[in-house]
């Protein structure tokens, strides 16, 4: 009986392994493309709750990003599962994306700043234009009362 109980708690600690790997789908999302996937989901996933152009929240963008990939749903969860039991190839896809995504947004934020100092440069020279074409009036009306008051 001691022996049967040994056996059979070895065997239900064998069988309880997690390592398990799944088998490549026929229809697997390469690597880069599984990157570029998961750049526009997260973008998508946060832009649900800003507003578009139409003022209008919580939509979900997730059939967009399906869209501009051609693939659906259920392609990117086999894939997604397959990538998902080799996991040093998913951090390497995520890690990818984020890096990705951190050049991106260090380019617009460059492009940003760019614009705000040409704005903030076209404010400061209409400011400066106003204040020459307003000492220009006071010294016209000056010259005009000189002129005037000469002539009497």
């Amino acid at each position: 009986m001691k022996k049967l109980s040994y056996i059979l708690a070895f065997l239900i600690l064998g069988s309880c392994t997690s390592n398990t790997i799944f088998e490549k789908p026929t229809d697997l999302i390469p690597k880069d493309t599984m990157s570029l996937l998961v750049q526009e989901m997260w973008i998508a996933s946060s832009a649900t709750y800003i507003k578009n152009k139409n003022m209008e929240r919580n939509i979900n963008y997730m059939p967009l990003v399906y869209d501009k990939f051609l693939i659906d749903s259920i392609r990117f969860q086999t894939s997604n599962l397959y990538y998902i039991s080799k996991i040093d190839e998913y951090k390497l896809i995520f890690e990818d994306a984020k890096n990705s995504l951190k050049k991106q947004k260090a380019y617009f934020d460059h492009i940003k700043s760019t614009k705000d100092s040409l704005r903030l440069d076209s404010i400061k020279r209409n400011k400066d234009l106003k204040k020459k074409k307003d000492s220009l009036k006071k010294n016209l009306k000056l010259n005009d009362s000189l002129i005037k008051n000469s002539l009497r």
